[in-house]
């Protein structure tokens, strides 16, 4: 049976909880704003870049990448997921979710598999389903630590057998109003699928562009300067949605804490009220005793 004391202690812990809950709630709202600023900010730079490689392709009308695709048609490559997941938990089905995804995106990949994962807890997810773990990096805590992991990675990727590999990224992207979705995007190698959307770009004014420099030189910058960009908003994106999630769940958790605080409340107001009662009714029971005894 519930005592005072016990119910006291309860609702003390309960309270705790609630202030941590509550400060993680607002740690995973301020973080969602510095990711989504973070993307925001390399949209304008992103579809620079475009650009440029649409000049290049242009000048250099895509003889030698169309050559190394007609050659790779004959030899099964290596798929490597790069996987961006979370390290720290309290982000619902985030992990779940994009592990199910992740599991049902490569069934229809031929060719051995190998898995990159950036997270422990997505690592073990995939681990569970079957799917041996490669390689793995630590998920970066600010906008600051994402340079760094991105370049470690594009590092590794580059150092791979093109002409045996290809990569493919999975994240997690918030949605436009609330949630998020699992995504799928080829980084390597560029196929004439990607030519195509690149070639489908209006070009800005009327001037023919042209590329400044050696060819050679200035092809390697700008696909560097892609590959990076698109792992650095994979990894950005990714962190929005992990705050996301972990906001939505302290927002969950803070109302059932408030439920459970009203109804411990509730007990412990209606236990000590029965405690007076049966304080008061031993007085007058006292005091009736001794009036008659007198």
């Amino acid at each position: 049976m519930e005592t005072l004391e016990s119910l006291r202690r309860k609702l003390d812990g309960a309270s705790d909880l609630k202030s941590v809950v509550s400060t993680m709630k607002a740690m995973a709202a301020s973080n969602i704003h510095q990711y989504e600023m973070a993307v925001i900010a390399l949209s304008d730079y992103y579809r620079t870049l475009n650009l440029g490689i649409v000049a290049y392709f242009r000048q250099a009308e895509m003889e030698t990448v169309t050559i190394k695709e007609t050659l790779r048609k004959n030899i099964e490559p290596v798929t490597y997921a790069i996987v961006f997941g979370s390290d720290q938990g309290l982000v619902a089905q985030f992990n779940d979710s994009l592990t199910e995804f992740v599991s049902h995106s490569l069934q229809s990949f031929p060719g051995t598999k190998e898995i990159w994962t950036v997270g422990e807890r997505v690592e073990l997810l995939l681990s569970d389903a079957g799917f041996a773990t490669t390689r793995s990096f630590h998920v970066p805590h600010s906008v600051h630590a994402i340079t760094p992991l991105v370049a470690e990675i594009l590092k590794e990727c580059l150092e791979k057998n093109m002409d045996e590999s290809q990569f493919y990224i999975f994240h997690n992207m918030p949605k436009e109003r609330r949630g998020y979705d699992q995504v799928m995007q080829k980084l390597l190698p560029f196929d004439k699928k990607w030519m195509d959307s690149l070639k489908s770009n209006p070009w800005p004014t009327n001037k023919i562009p042209q590329v400044a420099g050696s060819m050679k030189s200035t092809l390697e910058a700008l696909i560097r300067e892609y590959l990076f960009l698109a792992l650095y908003k994979a990894c950005a994106e990714s962190l929005a949605s992990e705050n996301a999630s972990r906001l939505d769940a302290m927002q969950r958790a803070e109302k059932s804490i408030e439920e459970l605080l009203e109804d411990l409340g509730f007990e412990f107001h209606r236990l000590r009220q029965s405690s007076i009662d049966e304080e008061l009714f031993d007085v007058v029971s006292g005091f009736e005793t001794l009036r008659k005894n007198s």
